[in-house]
This record gives C-alpha cells, sequence and structure tokens, in this order.
C-alpha cells in the first residue's frame, strides 16, 4: 500500500522529536499501523535554521497554508501551539477531509467543541494525546482502557515547572522567587512564567481530562485556578512536620450536585505515590468505581516523549483511516449526544480539609479565640502547631489543620479570624486532599 503522507505544522521541539521518532522507528511503527507514515511535508518559519533532527526528503514550507492546502497530505499534525493561527489552520484541514493530531492542549480546552463538532459533521478525526502530560497515555487510558468504569475522580500533578520548583523548595528550603529563577536558567520555566505558576496551563490540561472522565462539554472558564506564587519554604517544612507534601494537582471530582474542577496547590499525604512524584515529572490518579485508584506516571514534556504521543496518535489515525466514523471512538470517549449537562460546581461548594498558618501575637487565649470562630462554622481543628517564641519574638506561627468543610464556610471563618486583634498578618491556607 502507498505510504500515509503526514504534514507537520511546526519543526520545534516537539516537531524535530516527532521526525526523529518516526525515522528510528519507522519499521515498527508501519508494522503496527498496518502502512508506512511518511511526513512528506513541514511548515517551518525558518527552513535554515538549525535543527534536532534530519529533513531529508521532507518539502520545507514557509507558508503554513501550503501543507494545509496539499490535496496529497492525509494528516496534518499540528505543533506551533497557540490560538491563532492554529485553530484556523486545524479547522482548515478539517474542512478539506484531513484528519488532525494536536498537541496543543490551549487549543483543544478553549475550542475544542467546536472543533469536533466540525470534525464529525467531516468525518474526520481530531487526536490530542500529547496535549495531556506529553508521553503518559493518560487519554487513551481515560478513553478506551476505563470505558467500563463510572470515574469517581482525576487527581494530577500535571505541570512539571510547578513540580520541580515546589521540590527544589523541599529538598532545599530555598524560596520561590530563587527556584523559579534557576527553572528558568534550566529552561524548565519561560521567561514569563506565569502560564504554569498561575496554573492556567494545568487547568487547559484538567479541562480535557475532565471532559473525557465524565461525558461534559470542555468549559476551560470553569476550572478554578490557583497558582503555587504564596508558597513558601515555612509551609513546605509545615507540612512535612504534619506528614504532607505539597503538590500542584488537577483535581476533577464527581460530587453530589455536579463536578468539581480546580488546580491549586494541596496538602497531600507523603505516603501517597503521588506525594513523591519529583522534578518535573508528572503523574495522574484516576479512581474508578470497578478498578480503585490506577497511578500513571512519565515525562510530561520533552522532544521524544511528546513525540511518542504524537506519533501514537498517528498510528491510531491511520488505522482506522477507512473505517465508518460512527464505529470510532468518539473524541471526548462519550458519544456526542450523550454528554452530560452536569453543572461545575464553583468553589464555594466544595469541599476539602484546610492546612491554616496564622501570624499571631504572643499573648494567652488567642488559639481558644481562633477555635470559636472555627467551632461556630462547624469547622473541626485536627491537628495544631503552636512554636515557643523566640528570645525578644512578640508575633509567633500558629499551623492549624481542619477536618473537611465546604469553601464557602472557610471563607467566612477566615474572614473573622483576620479581624481578631491578636493576627498580625492575613490568614495564608492551603487546601488537603487525602487521595481516599
Amino acid at each position: 500500500m502507498e505510504p500515509v503522507k503526514i504534514g507537520l505544522l511546526g519543526l520545534g521541539t516537539v516537531g524535530g522529536g516527532t521526525v526523529r521518532v518516526l525515522a528510528r522507528n519507522g519499521r515498527e511503527i508501519a508494522r503496527r499501523a498496518g502502512r508506512e507514515l511518511m511526513i512528506a511535508k513541514a511548515f517551518t518559519r525558518d527552513p535554515k535554521k538549525p535543527r534536532i533532527c534530519s529533513t531529508a526528503g521532507i518539502e520545507l514550507v514557509s507558508d503554513p497554508w501550503q501543507v494545509v492546502e496539499d490535496p496529497e497530505i492525509a494528516i496534518v499534525a499540528e505543533l506551533i501551539g497557540g490560538l491563532s493561527p492554529a485553530k484556523e489552520l486545524v479547522l482548515g484541514a478539517i474542512e478539506r477531509g484531513k484528519h488532525v493530531v494536536t498537541a496543543n492542549k490551549a487549543l483543544i480546552a478553549l475550542h475544542g467543541n467546536e472543533i469536533f463538532a466540525r470534525a464529525s459533521a467531516k468525518g474526520v478525526m481530531v487526536a490530542f494525546e500529547a496535549a495531556v502530560a506529553g508521553g503518559i497515555p493518560i487519554i487513551k487510558v481515560l478513553r478506551e482502557g476505563l470505558a467500563g468504569n463510572r470515574i469517581e475522580w482525576v487527581a494530577g500533578i500535571i505541570n512539571g515547572t510547578c513540580n520541580f520548583i515546589l521540590s527544589a523548595m523541599r529538598e532545599e528550603g530555598r524560596a520561590f522567587a530563587e527556584v523559579l529563577k534557576e527553572a528558568q536558567a534550566q529552561g524548565f520555566a519561560e521567561a514569563d512564567p506565569s502560564f504554569d505558576v498561575d496554573g492556567i496551563d494545568a487547568a487547559h490540561k484538567l479541562t480535557i481530562l475532565a471532559a473525557i472522565a465524565f461525558g461534559i462539554p470542555l468549559q476551560f472558564d470553569r476550572v478554578y485556578t490557583e497558582g503555587i506564587t504564596r508558597i513558601t519554604p515555612e509551609d513546605i517544612r509545615y507540612a512535612e512536620e504534619l506528614g504532607y507534601r505539597i503538590k500542584a494537582l488537577g483535581i476533577a471530582r464527581r460530587a453530589k450536585n455536579g463536578i468539581e474542577l480546580r488546580v491549586h496547590p494541596c496538602l497531600v499525604p507523603a505516603r501517597r505515590l503521588l506525594a513523591n512524584v519529583e522534578g518535573v515529572m508528572n503523574a495522574v490518579v484516576v479512581k474508578g468505581d470497578a478498578v480503585g485508584p490506577t497511578l500513571y506516571y512519565g515525562p510530561g514534556a520533552g522532544a521524544e516523549p511528546t513525540a511518542s504521543a504524537v506519533v501514537a496518535d498517528l498510528v491510531d489515525v491511520v488505522r482506522v483511516m477507512t473505517a465508518d466514523p460512527e464505529n470510532r471512538v468518539p473524541h471526548l470517549a462519550f458519544q456526542p449526544d450523550a454528554l452530560s449537562d452536569l453543572p461545575i460546581l464553583p468553589m464555594g461548594e466544595v469541599e476539602t480539609a484546610y492546612y491554616l498558618r496564622l501570624k499571631v501575637a504572643d499573648q494567652p487565649g488567642v488559639l481558644a479565640d481562633v477555635a470559636r470562630i472555627l467551632a461556630d462554622h462547624q469547622i473541626s481543628i485536627e491537628a495544631v502547631i503552636q512554636k515557643e517564641p523566640k528570645s525578644g519574638q512578640e508575633e509567633v506561627p500558629l499551623i492549624l489543620l481542619t477536618h473537611r468543610v465546604k469553601e464557602s464556610a472557610m471563607d467566612a471563618a477566615v474572614a473573622k479570624i483576620e479581624r481578631l486583634p491578636s493576627v498580625k498578618a492575613p490568614l495564608h491556607r492551603i487546601r488537603l486532599e487525602t487521595l481516599e
């Protein structure tokens, strides 16, 4: 059979890695796909730029529409990132009857509903395994491997930059700003790191995971998002004393009245496998009603780990190119006309436990005042750390762990606690997840 011709949009880190993996493992891949996969044409802004891959036999073009409009290209792999012109190019490829593979989590999270609807109408596939967790095949796990389960929750470390920073802060006792500079110097964080450290990148990925896990439309604008910029070495140290580690998690949970979608730092029990994922690695725990909790671990970024997912998608597309579109795995795992309208819960309705850190006056009765306010809002205390003041010190830290409570109740309690004359700085809180 004739090779399947692929057009790449982008020859950067992921695009170059994709070329290398296909070149190195071409025979093995063809045995799996049933046909040879050939990259025939690639868009690059600078054809003369040095590459991490050989471009021998690939026609390089400086206009991406030359790839999209080429009638011989059967699959377009969008690897340029961003929203525009990526969206226009992907929709253009779909309108021309071409299948699409993309690693673009922002594009899928924000415009996936439209893209999938257009693809279904045209009878083509859009594959996006590389959009979440790099080389970890978590999309396939949720769409196919766990199809017999009612998914109860998904929780994951899905941003390597945040995990690197928090790991280094814990291991070396350094402040956030100092570790961030090191992450930028090593290439783990961008010059403008806000996309990562403010939780936006993880929120894009969680949007996708939740849609597939629960059969709901993609709803990025409903994800509660909080970054790690306020985490201090003191928080990490106190968490360790209490038997926890701080991780930046994306959490999607099926609750009684809807779905929780949230990205924020969490205290996680140190005994949990997820708490021991260090550096730039990613990990996702999925809890199904039949299988129980399952863990998926691996590199969340990088040229060849991400290319591994891109090539897997290419193989999947080639395998089913001639299949009846109605018999393919749906883009979001559930049939398009069977998606649920389950509401996304506002953060005030979410129940979690909490870590609270206060700076209080060194005087009698402070803990009793704080405990009384918490009790008035039906909040129970599980553990307390109250440090002795150093010589001449008039303010001391007070650390509390609470039992689970609705966020709205904690908001009201915190507002009253911060008005106490004995509380000398805004209360700092971090949510706590046992992952049970």
